[in-house]
């Protein structure tokens, strides 16, 4: 069986030709049916080159490209992939898109990657063993006041819920009030390794998708306090999470965690 830091390189040289797969229509979209067909002939595209490498890479592993998906993982070895995060972004033409894999193992993250191809960035995070960036080791900013800081949010699914709606508006105001800057964009994946960089300082979601999977590893191993909205540690099956440089974590997760 290969090692996972075998499995990590693996994953290092075929997300970017999995990426290369990625394409934005000769006419953008004006209709929810074209919209649609874009996003899934991305994400089509991706799990044509990846899923076929991987599942042979371990024997007896699995797949799920459920990027909405929340809650447990079943037993096993399973692959974990958000085919295009951004995806939008890539068929509009702009560069704030990237490709994740997770490996989880019996409920728990083992390994993860993300290829940000338009800025030649890949971050990957072995669990306990820190966090890279194109082989570079990653840590978080040392910033210790919440005032300094740079947050940022993003919406982790399509919903047009008032409450939804209403709860992320009031974390955005609330921040503001107390932070340097808030950003509300996608993909998510983008705001969680600006984190694991120190770039930015504090990314917080409602909730906690499996496309979230791999970026929060990665922030976590670059040393970022990520936990649940009660302080709890960040696992799979938390419902929502604050991932912060740890001199800023606490003053963000009291605002925050106040919003529910």
């Amino acid at each position: 069986m290969p090692t996972n830091e075998e499995l990590l390189d693996l994953l290092v040289t075929t997300l970017p030709t999995a990426a290369a797969r990625v394409t934005r229509p000769e006419r953008r979209f004006t209709t929810a049916p074209e919209l649609t067909v874009a996003l899934a002939a991305n994400d089509d595209a991706v799990t044509a080159s990846l899923r076929p490498v991987l599942l042979a890479a371990l024997p007896g592993s699995q797949w799920t490209a459920e990027e909405h998906g929340a809650g447990p993982m079943p037993a096993g070895d399973w692959w974990v992939i958000d085919p295009v995060g951004g995806n939008l972004n890539a068929i509009q033409g702009t560069p704030d898109w990237n490709i994740g894999v997770s490996l989880v193992r019996d409920g728990d993250v083992v390994l993860a990657a993300l290829h940000a191809p338009a800025v030649s960035e890949m971050f990957t995070a072995l669990n306990g063993a820190g966090a890279t960036l194109n082989g570079a080791s990653l840590t978080v900013s040392a910033k210790t006041e919440l005032a300094l800081a740079l947050t940022g949010t993003g919406q982790a699914r399509p919903s047009t819920d008032p409450t939804r709606a209403d709860l992320r508006g009031r974390a955005i105001a609330a921040m503001m009030r107390s932070a340097l800057s808030v950003r509300q964009s996608i993909p998510v994946g983008q705001h969680l390794t600006h984190v694991a960089a120190g770039r930015a300082d504090v990314h917080w979601q409602f909730e906690n998708l499996r496309s979230h999977i791999a970026p929060v590893l990665i922030a976590r191993e670059a040393g970022a306090t990520v936990t649940d909205l009660d302080g709890a540690p960040w696992a799979i099956t938390s419902e929502g999470y604050v991932a912060a440089a740890p001199g800023v974590h606490a003053a963000a997760l009291t605002i925050l965690g106040s919003l529910r």
